[in-house]
């Protein structure tokens, strides 16, 4: 699934200077605890999160995760920005609860991929 279709199927906004729509996307993580995150690499990934400080992107460019979806209305600090946007790492958000974006993923086909 690419990117662009996760963003339609969320409702999400682009948050980074660049958001890659052509990114592939084969299954999701989601957590708030980056301790779980980091037990469940997988290629391929995005993280669904509401942790919105800088270890998230620390642990994305750790794991090589180039795509994060902020939920319920949350958005990083100005400094998680940064260093996404100096990562290349994609950012996205939604006003969606982390149950119903999992669910919305699932159901709209990113079910060969595992959801954590």
């Amino acid at each position: 699934m690419k990117l662009k279709q996760i963003m339609q199927l969320l409702s999400a906004r682009p948050l980074t200077d660049v958001v890659d729509e052509e990114l592939e996307i084969s299954c999701a993580c989601a957590s708030d605890m980056m301790s779980d995150v980091l037990a469940f690499p997988k290629e391929h990934m995005i993280l669904l999160t509401g942790l919105v400080n800088h270890q998230v992107m620390r642990t994305c460019d750790m794991l090589d995760i180039r795509a994060v979806c902020f939920t319920r209305g949350k958005l990083p600090t100005a400094e998680a920005l940064e260093m996404a946007n100096e990562d290349g790492i994609s950012v996205i958000a939604t006003d969606l609860t982390m149950f119903i974006a999992s669910g919305k993923l699932y159901a709209g086909g990113m079910n060969n991929g595992t959801i954590g």
